[in-house]
């Protein structure tokens, strides 16, 4: 139980501290992309600063390390208590060690006991499967970022956008344009067509494990992502709303089965600092290879 926990303590330090490489490989590439001598690139050229600062000195790459979500797919025979309670403690050891800040509070009274521990924190997913590997996966997700989020019922007649791949294109779009100048810019974009309105959020918030250089194996939904990016990065709105050429650096999208009745369009948005890693274990706990 202590590498787990050591493990589970490293992939936190990690996620909150460094950036994935094709999360920065984008930024790098977003930045060749700016005009010289803009707003834009300076904000882009401050992003690629404080990606090598946090992980030189080994601090999280932003003040607010977010929502803590761990997604685990795990071999039958598992224990989950114990993986769970492993989680708890190694959330507790890395907010004393500075790698979370203490920013998870009663959402009633407003207090703040200093762990990052507490209903809903951190958020821990269970996926079980027959083969023998243990994978964990981290997602530290903001609340700036978390606060655009949006969800869409079509059929939408303010934005004339029927039950098909067309109007789900004008309702992701419609949510990059509501969330200009915030959530920290560039995004990404993690959508789920259909499922209810909790299972499409949840799914969304999946689609953000995706590395950003991968491709959708559905023609269609690898084309609507190629759209999206391309269109939302000629709107002007740019890096931190700055104006610039970079929106977005990515967006994923998935599909959950809907009842006839209802037509969701659910969008997690991900701000620049994509903090994001995981591991395959060993039998003990023990980290065997990183997968990003």
């Amino acid at each position: 139980m202590n590498a787990l926990l050591d493990s589970l303590l490293e992939l936190i330090r990690r996620t909150s501290t460094e950036i994935p490489d094709d999360v920065h490989t984008a930024i790098l590439a977003s930045l060749e992309r700016e005009k010289k001598g803009t707003i834009a690139e300076s904000a882009m050229k401050i992003i690629d600063q404080n990606i090598a600062l946090a992980k030189n000195k080994s601090q999280p790459i932003c003040q607010d390390t977010g929502s803590i979500i761990f997604y685990v797919d795990c071999p039958l025979g598992l224990d989950q208590i114990a993986f769970s309670e492993a989680a708890r403690d190694a959330v507790k050891l890395a907010t004393k060690k500075g790698y979370l800040r203490q920013n998870s509070v009663d959402s009633i009274t407003g207090k703040n006991d200093g762990t990052n521990v507490g209903p809903g924190s951190p958020i821990l997913h269970f996926h079980q499967h027959r083969a023998p590997e243990l994978t964990v996966k981290l997602v530290l997700k903001g609340g700036g970022c978390e606060n655009v989020g949006a969800q869409y019922s079509l059929p939408n007649e303010k934005l004339k956008a029927n039950r098909d791949l067309d109007g789900c294109r004008k309702a992701i779009l419609d949510a990059v344009l509501q969330a200009q100048g915030k959530g920290c810019g560039p995004g990404i974009l993690g959508v789920c067509i259909g499922g209810d309105r909790a299972t499409g959020y949840e799914y969304s918030k999946q689609q953000l494990l995706r590395r950003l250089d991968d491709r959708n194996p559905s023609a269609e939904l690898d084309g609507l992502e190629q759209d999206i990016v391309a269109t939302s990065n000629k709107l002007g709105i740019g890096p931190m709303g700055f104006g610039g050429h970079t929106t977005l650096l990515g967006t994923k999208i998935g599909v959950l089965n809907r009842l006839p009745a209802s037509y969701f369009v659910s969008i997690s948005y991900m701000c620049w600092a994509f903090r994001r890693q995981g591991a395959t274990l060993g039998a003990q706990g023990e980290i065997q290879n990183w997968l990003y």
